[in-house]
C-alpha cells in the first residue's frame, strides 16, 4: 500500500489542477510526539511536529513536492537553488524524481555533510562559492531570470503553498489549532507559511481559532531580532545561519499579527536543547530545529506560557543531516578488549 501524495490530501486548499503532473515522495502526514520530561520542565504542555520523517528529512519536501511538479508542468528543463542544506537535498531529490536536471549553489563549507551528501547522491550539479548564502541565493535568483530553469528557493510561492499544509496536519491531529507555536527561523518562508495556513484552515472553517507565532534565530545569525542585516552569520545551527532572510519581512508581519514575536537564543542553549531531546525525549533533530525548543524553554521560565497552554515546536529537520555536532557533542567511543570481565567493568563498575 503506498501512500497518498500530500498534493492529493489538500488538493482543495493548494494550486493545482487536473494538467499539474503530481511528483510525490510520500512526503508529509509526519507525527506530533508529546514531550513529557521536556513539558515537566517547562510548566507547559510541548509538543514536537516531526518534521524529519519527511522523505529526505525536512520540511522542504512540503514545498518542493508543490514547486517541481509546477515546474514540470510549465515546462522548465532544470531547477536551482540556493541552499544552506536542506533546500539543496530536497531539490536534489524531487528534481531526480520528475526527471529534472538540478542545479544547486551553496556556500563552501557552510553546509552540513549528511546534507551535501544527499545533494550529490541525487544528481545534482552542486557549486560551492567562496561567500555566504546570500550571494547565493543574488546568482540564483539572476539565472533563473535569464535561462527556462525554476527558481525552488523560499522565494517560489509554490514551496509556502506546500509548507502551509504542515498547519492543517496540526489542527487536523489536535482538533483545532495549538495555542502557540514555536518554530526556528532563517530565510523566514516557513514561518510565513505557517501562518497562511492556519489562516486558511480558519478561514475554510476547518480550525476556530489562530496560534500565537514564536520564531527563533540563532543570536550570530539574528538579523530580525537586530533590526539590520547580518552580513556575516556564524552559529552552529548552520540551516538557519542566514543574515538577509529573503521572508523577513513577512515573517515579521505574520509574527505580529498572531500577538507572537521573533527573538534569538544563543548556541549553547541550541546545542543545550539538543542533547535534551535526544537523550529526555529520543528525539533526533537538527541543531537548527533544537533553536524552537530552546526559545520555548526561555520563554516558559519567563512566564510567556498560559498554564493550560498547548505550545507546538516545529523540529524542522532530522539529526543525521548534521553528524559531526552529533559525535562532537557525545561521549565518543569507549574502545576495549574483547573480554567478558572489560565489557562488565565498563558496564558496572
Amino acid at each position: 500500500m503506498t501512500s497518498t501524495p500530500l498534493i492529493e490530501r489538500y488538493r482543495d486548499l493548494l494550486p493545482v489542477g487536473d494538467a499539474t503532473p503530481v511528483v510525490s515522495l510520500g512526503e508529509g502526514d509526519t507525527p506530533l510526539v508529546e514531550m513529557p520530561r521536556l513539558s515537566e520542565r517547562a510548566g507547559v504542555r510541548l509538543v514536537a511536529k516531526i518534521e524529519g520523517a519527511n522523505p529526505t528529512g525536512s520540511f522542504k519536501d512540503r514545498g518542493m513536492t508543490i514547486a517541481v511538479s509546477k515546474a514540470l508542468e510549465g515546462g522548465a528543463e532544470a531547477v536551482i537553488c540556493a541552499s544552506t542544506g536542506n533546500t539543496s537535498a530536497s531539490a536534489a531529490a524531487y528534481a531526480a524524481r520528475a526527471g529534472l536536471r538540478a542545479a544547486v549553489v551553496v556556500p563552501e563549507g557552510k553546509i552540513a555533510a549528511g546534507k551535501l551528501a544527499q545533494a550529490l547522491v541525487h544528481g545534482a550539479r552542486v557549486l560551492a562559492l567562496d561567500d555566504g548564502f546570500d550571494a547565493a541565493l543574488s546568482i540564483v535568483r539572476a539565472i533563473a531570470e535569464r535561462h527556462n530553469v525554476s527558481l525552488v528557493n523560499s522565494l517560489n510561492e509554490f514551496r509556502i503553498d506546500g509548507q502551509r499544509t504542515a498547519a492543517y496536519e496540526i489542527c487536523d491531529a489536535l482538533g483545532d489549532a495549538p495555542d502557540a507555536l514555536c518554530i526556528p527561523v532563517g530565510n523566514a518562508g516557513n514561518v510565513s507559511a505557517y501562518w497562511l495556513g492556519f489562516t486558511a484552515y480558519r478561514d475554510a472553517e476547518r480550525s476556530a481559532r489562530l496560534p500565537r507565532l514564536y520564531g527563533f534565530q540563532a543570536e550570530g545569525a539574528a538579523p530580525l531580532v537586530g533590526g539590520a542585516p547580518v552580513e556575516r552569520p556564524e552559529t552552529v545551527a548552520t540551516a538557519i545561519r542566514i543574515g538577509k532572510p529573503a521572508r523577513g519581512q513577512q515573517a515579521l508581519g505574520a509574527m505580529a499579527e498572531s500577538g507572537g514575536a521573533v527573538d534569538a537564543v544563543s548556541d549553547q542553549e541550541i546545542l543545550d536543547a539538543y542533547r535534551a531531546l535526544a537523550v529526555e525525549e529520543g528525539l533526533f533533530c537538527e541543531p537548527a530545529s533544537a533553536a524552537a525548543v530552546a526559545g520555548a524553554l526561555r520563554r516558559a521560565a519567563a512566564g510567556g506560557f498560559g498554564d493550560d497552554d498547548t505550545v507546538v515546536c516545529v523540529l524542522t529537520g532530522h539529526g543525521l543531516k548534521d553528524p559531526d555536532t552529533a559525535i562532537e557533542g557525545s561521549a565518543g567511543l569507549q574502545r576495549m578488549p574483547a573480554r567478558l570481565e572489560a565489557v562488565e567493568e565498563a558496564l558496572f563498575a
